[in-house]
């Protein structure tokens, strides 16, 4: 079928509202990428799918796969032996999630003795990896939030980190509390990641520590108290302990994943293709 009887029959119109009934990019992606078909067999089994989402949606509600990410490229980064990221991680889960949630809805009620529909296999096959996605999810709050207990070396490392820090800021309102006159504001801020104190500039002399920073006028200088800097640097090397505990916990989740490579694929596959049936079942109901 040739694009100008595409068009005539507003075809493209029809793939606009059908993408938008899709919940997912990849299912999104499917839908704009449905051409029609002149095999018999292929079309009988696509009607069929879509009638029998109807039928469960009628029964069921909706079916909601939102959480469906393509993560083929992560899942090719561990065939090779690297670590993913945060985000990377937090996609997988929510895919696995997103399994786990689907497989729940394809279950038919205990008691009943309704016979397989043409959807049934795939439901089946989705594999939501409970316990992976449990210790991701147990490890990881957020797209930028580790859990202090994902690993005891975490734990220890930003115990330490909030003890030095109270340290800091003990030593520094002491110093602040003794040198407002030399102070611009009695506040406390951060420059390159060290502690610093907003001294006026004709009191540099008279104010010992080293200068990070300087207000636009030059009025203000931001300077780092000797007395702290010891405390600081000891502040610094626990940010990098810390750096080095997220890095060593995104390694162990990757390494857990790695046996799951291929049911995990599979769940992306058949959640994309749910998606895209459910969305010619939502586009069918309107």
């Amino acid at each position: 079928m040739n694009q100008k009887v595409l068009k005539t029959l507003e075809y493209y119109k029809i793939i606009e509202r059908l993408t938008d009934c899709a919940a997912s990019e990849p299912g999104k992606k499917m839908c704009r990428e449905l051409t029609p078909s002149s095999d018999f067999n292929e079309i009988v089994q696509a009607q069929t799918e879509t009638a029998d989402a109807v039928t469960r949606v009628r029964q069921k509600g909706s079916l909601s796969l939102a959480g469906v990410r393509d993560v083929r490229d992560s899942l090719k980064r561990l065939e090779i032996g690297s670590s993913l990221s945060i985000m990377e991680l937090l996609s997988v889960s929510g895919l696995l999630t997103c399994a786990a949630r689907a497989k729940n809805y394809g279950r038919h009620p205990e008691n009943t003795e309704l016979p397989d529909d043409s959807l049934d296999e795939m439901f089946r096959t989705l594999e939501p990896l409970t316990n992976v996605n449990s210790e991701i999810t147990r490890c990881i709050l957020g797209e930028d939030e580790i859990a202090d207990d994902a690993s005891p070396g975490l734990h220890h490392v930003r115990r330490q980190m909030k003890i030095t820090a109270d340290k800091v800021h003990t030593q520094l309102n002491a110093i602040l509390n003794s040198s407002r006159t030399m102070l611009q504001d009695a506040v406390i801020t951060m420059r390159d990641g060290r502690y610093c104190l907003p001294v006026r500039a004709e009191y540099k002399s008279q104010f010992a520590g080293m200068v990070h920073d300087q207000s636009s006028t030059g009025s203000t200088l931001f300077i780092e108290p000797m007395a702290i800097i010891k405390l600081n640097n000891e502040l610094r090397e626990l940010e990098l302990k810390e750096q080095k505990e997220i890095e060593m916990i995104l390694a162990a989740l990757s390494t857990e994943l790695v046996p799951y490579i291929e049911p995990i694929t599979t769940d992306f596959e058949i959640l994309t293709k749910l998606d895209f049936i459910f969305a010619k079942a939502a586009l069918a109901r309107i």
